[in-house]
């Protein structure tokens, strides 16, 4: 399965999560992304996921 990192972020650059899961593809991976940053309360934080190969699937500034 790929693996996906996800990163949420301050205004001031400090970093509130960075977790790396597997998805069977980039959907799920989205879906997963948008689950645990409301369980981690940033889903309103500046926040991106990426493939491993450096695909963005997911992004808020």
């Amino acid at each position: 399965m790929p693996t996906y990192t996800l990163t949420a972020f301050e205004k001031n650059g400090e970093k509130l999560l960075d977790e790396t899961f597997e998805a069977v593809n980039d959907e799920e991976a989205k879906k997963i992304g948008e689950q645990k940053l409301r369980e981690h309360h940033c889903h309103d934080k500046t926040h991106r996921c990426v493939t491993s190969s450096g695909k963005l699937i997911l992004f808020h500034r």
